[in-house]
């Protein structure tokens, strides 16, 4: 069988020099048992820089799993033959199907680990991504002296070449521009040089100060091997690596993997029907909250959307082809009706257009339902019972607020999915440093009515856990605030968060060691729309990027008076259309599907974890078992069918070019079977 096994490696070599092999398949004339097995895993070769961390990073959030080695631990395993591959049941296994490494030869160009690796590489045609190395004949490309450019990257524009966008970056539209967020601070360098034979460039750029075009990403097939080079350095939460990040991993994998991840990007307008205080550019505070001394909140206009305001979202969402997720308080909306005449043309809007937004329970009248608050002393504490224990808003009044908000819309006729909440602050859950805990009549309450999914505030509890029978939802927070309804009084508020003492500001920035203080206060008059908004849409834009699926909430003064929340938005959606092809669509799913797509990658990451997940290809077979009931991203390409009992069906849904999907064995089988086409 040795004897057997070497004949045909020996037969792929010379086959895959010649670029006639893939992964997976045979050489001619040898037997069906020779067919290679490879194990869907990575290796990560990993000494600590910045752009290999990027890679693992795109591993592990799209789903594929991966063994690290640590060049800086003195303990590591070492690179062998018998670390990459051995045999199962006499045949040939690789058991990994790419390998990451920081350059082309970390180990020592012709030492033991690299040959290993190389041969390795070589024998079963595994694919290896180089995350980051110069521009030199070593890896395909002339030296920068010779026609190419090498320095700061900062705000040039590169571009997907022909043979990237017939490859695995054919998802992007095309043109993409490196960041520049701090001129006179170096954010990214790089190389562009001129490929040699057997290089091929998918990410080019104009040689500056120079003629034709240098590569920054491109693949170099030599010596029976293929790598994809990068000559660019970068880190995971930069841009123009969160747009390569996809295709990179698909060239690693050659397009078939475990894991998957789709773009998406959905709106929660907290607050419907109820109106929202405003901001006190003199006091500097809200008027009416209980820490804003000498404004009880008398006298004030409150913000709150108009009919105009609700046709304008009407029209808006169809101009633009996005869903706003409308999270209502119904009893709020009835007090503001009993206070105007018994008229509400707002309400009336919305209902008449309700088949238009997704609407989300935000509980009937918005009341805080953690701890009773103390509000005598500022900050707030919860108050406490005769015995020293925390009082606690009750079970049947958390109930009632849910049951009743709900009724409502059923009566309404609006579209609204029991199982999805949004409390007030998102209250109930604990709010440190007051309430250390969740209020332990919250998860009862959610039984009594049928939630399943609660919002959290991402900036404070960024992972989702159980609240009784219900998970969490965590959303991103806007920075786009509850309390202004203008633009002047947005910029207002910005300034007294985000300036110095000494500036006129808060100082908060200057106290906390997470924030920084803006170098000068922004003007009011323009800020908003030339600091804020641009800021806020490559925050969110990031967020979408790194296939990150929580939702962001701002609120219904948004998109009152000077509907602020629209510019952004419209960034978002522009900057994002601009950069992708439309294979590769920004999806906007709703609050219950986010919450499951949430708890599916953590369950996935705990069977990886575990070591309860095998997978692995034979030819055009891929096979995959993992823990019963656990739902399993695979991405695989198009033409790819679903084994079942008897026949076969299509395989998953399109996006960026492939086929993917969350999937379990079908019917009576106990491993998921994919033929490849």
């Amino acid at each position: 069988m040795a004897q057997r096994a070497r004949r045909w490696r020996n037969t792929a070599a010379a086959m895959t020099a010649a670029g006639m092999i893939t992964a997976g398949a045979v050489a001619p004339g040898a037997a069906a048992a020779e067919e290679p097995r490879i194990d869907l895993k990575v290796l990560v070769v990993d000494n600590g820089d910045s752009p290999v961390k990027a890679v693992t990073a795109q591993l592990r959030s799209t789903g594929v799993p991966y063994t690290t080695v640590d060049l800086n631990d003195s303990g590591r395993p070492k690179i062998t033959e018998s670390f990459l591959s051995d045999t199962v049941n006499g045949r040939p296994r690789a058991k990994y199907q790419g390998v990451v490494l920081p350059n082309e030869a970390p180990f020592g160009a012709g030492s033991a680990e690299q040959t290993a690796l190389e041969t390795y590489e070589r024998t079963y045609g595994i694919p290896q991504v180089d995350a980051y190395t110069w521009a030199h004949p070593e890896v395909g490309l002339d030296y920068t002296s010779e026609g190419g450019w090498a320095g700061t990257l900062d705000g040039r524009e590169a571009s997907v070449t022909a043979a990237g966008k017939a490859g695995r970056f054919g998802y992007l539209e095309g043109a993409f521009r490196f960041e520049d967020n701090a001129p006179g601070v170096q954010e990214s360098y790089g190389y562009a040089a001129r490929p040699r034979a057997g290089f091929t460039s998918y990410v080019d750029l104009p040689v500056p100060g120079g003629t034709g075009r240098g590569s920054l990403v491109g693949e170099y097939a030599h010596d029976g091997r293929r790598e994809l080079v990068v000559t660019f350095a970068y880190n995971s939460d930069q841009q123009q690596f969160r747009l390569l990040a996809r295709g990179i991993v698909e060239w690693l994998t050659q397009g078939v993997h475990l894991g998957q991840t789709r773009n998406s990007f959905a709106v929660h307008v907290d607050d419907v029907f109820a109106p929202d205080s405003r901001w006190d550019t003199e006091r500097d505070c809200t008027p009416g909250d209980f820490d804003c001394e000498g404004g009880d909140g008398e006298g004030t206009t409150p913000i709150r959307m108009t009919a105009d305001d609700a046709a304008y979202a009407a029209q808006w969402q169809r101009e633009h082809g996005f869903t706003m997720d409308m999270v209502y308080n119904a009893g709020s909306g009835e007090e503001w009706k009993t206070e105007h005449g018994g008229t509400d043309a707002l309400a009336d809007r919305l209902v008449a257009d309700k088949a238009q937004y997704r609407w989300v329970n935000h509980t009937y009248t918005h009341p805080f339902l953690g701890c009773v608050q103390d509000t005598s002393s500022v900050p707030w504490n919860c108050a406490k019972n005769a015995d020293g224990s925390t009082q606690y808003t009750g079970r049947a009044e958390i109930a009632a607020q849910i049951r009743d908000n709900h009724n409502w819309a059923v009566g309404k006729g609006l579209p609204v999915d029991r199982s999805e909440l949004v409390t007030g602050e998102h209250s109930g859950l604990k709010t440190l440093p007051q309430q250390p805990n969740d209020n332990p009549n919250l998860s009862g309450a959610l039984a009594d009515t049928g939630v399943k999914w609660i919002a959290s505030d991402n900036s404070r509890e960024p992972e989702q856990r159980a609240i009784g029978n219900a998970l969490t939802v965590p959303r991103h927070p806007m920075n786009v605030y509850y309390n202004v309804g203008t633009a002047a009084e947005m910029a207002d508020e910005y300034n007294w968060i985000y300036t110095s003492r000494g500036d006129g500001g808060s100082g908060v920035c200057e106290d906390n060691p997470t924030s920084t203080c803006l170098d000068e206060p922004l003007d009011t008059a323009t800020g908003y729309a030339e600091h804020i908004v641009p800021q806020e849409a490559r925050t969110a834009l990031g967020h979408a990027l790194a296939g990150d699926p929580r939702p962001h909430y701002a609120h219904q003064s948004n998109l009152a008076e000077d509907r602020l929340l629209y510019p952004v938005m419209e960034k978002v959606l522009a900057d994002y259309r601009a950069l992708f092809a439309d294979s590769t669509p920004l999806e906007n799913p709703r609050h219950s599907a986010i919450g499951t797509e949430v708890q599916r990658r953590a369950a996935w990451q705990t069977a990886l974890a575990n070591g309860r997940v095998t997978a692995y290809r034979i030819g055009t077979t891929v096979t995959v078992t993992a823990p019963s009931g656990t739902q399993i991203p695979v991405t695989a390409p198009e033409g790819t069918k679903k084994q079942l009992l008897l026949g076969t069906t299509a395989f998953g849904t399109p996006y960026a070019g492939s086929r993917s999907a969350w999937t379990t064995p079908a019917t009576l089988q106990s491993a998921l079977t994919l033929r490849l086409p």
